[in-house]
């Protein structure tokens, strides 16, 4: 698969990819990366009879870099953009920004998934994503080596070469903004899961050292109609690397909640 860059229109002041017709998903990408990292959904999605927004967080992808306060600022302006019934889908930081909103009780949010998310990090994990945050430069680009060893090892593929792409042209400002905001939150609390009151899937690759499978499977049993997923062989960046067996899982719970 090649990850092309595609047209955007605005929402909220967020820059988006939309595609296709139907009930709506909006998709939310991690830090670093861009809409386009859902390029492995778009079409399958679409081609199903969904229309498909992918926002791109400040700072990244054609979004302008403006502050955010804290995960209320990431979260408020997709909110705004649900103005029907919708299934939000995100990925690290994307599922951190997906979790609040769908704790929040906004009746258009009929189903969420949460793809790589932490929950109560151990002390190291989170001492070390603090560190990493907390060191970055917001006047030049990040390296993204360390990156990309932890989400790829060695392994050479399309998929790395576009991250470290999408990396390296992330505005700075932005990159340390949004990774602050992900290494300070633990992920969602336990009171804003049991609040999730749409069908909730948890969904994790197997190798992933850093959003565990313990970690799925936690949140999944506090949310009330939650349930874990575990991709075997998958690591962080499953919705790139594994694109079909994700989509499997996605497109159960979009049939299941915007029939």
């Amino acid at each position: 698969m090649t990850w092309t860059t595609r047209p955007r229109s605005e929402f909220s002041n967020l820059a988006a990819i939309d595609a296709g017709t139907g009930p709506l998903v909006v998709l939310l990408h991690g830090v670093g990366l861009r809409a386009e990292a859902w390029g492995g959904q778009i079409e399958p999605l679409v081609s199903t009879g969904f229309r498909v927004l992918c926002p791109d967080m400040p700072g990244h992808g054609e979004t302008p870099y403006t502050s955010a306060s804290g995960l209320d600022g990431y979260a408020a302006p997709v909110a705004a953009m649900i103005q029907e019934p919708a299934v939000l889908i995100g990925h690290s930081m994307g599922a951190l920004i997906a979790t609040h909103i769908a704790a929040l009780g906004n009746p258009n949010v009929k189903g969420v998934a949460a793809l790589n998310a932490v929950y109560q990090r151990p002390e190291a994990a989170r001492q070390a994503v603090l560190s990493r945050a907390y060191a970055l430069d917001e006047a030049h680009p990040n390296d993204p080596t360390v990156t990309l060893q932890r989400w790829f090892a060695k392994d050479a593929s399309a998929e790395r070469d576009a991250c470290a792409h999408w990396l390296q042209e992330v505005d700075p400002r932005g990159y340390k903004a949004a990774y602050t905001v992900f290494a300070e939150s633990d992920g969602p609390t336990k009171a804003q899961l049991a609040a999730i009151d749409c069908p909730a899937v948890f969904l994790t690759g197997a190798d992933e050292p850093n959003s565990t499978p313990r970690m799925s499977r936690d949140m999944a049993r506090l949310a009330p109609q939650g349930r874990a997923e575990i991709i075997p062989n998958a690591a962080h960046m499953m919705p790139m690397t594994h694109a079909d067996a994700v989509n499997a899982i996605l497109l159960r719970l979009l049939q299941e909640c915007l029939p």
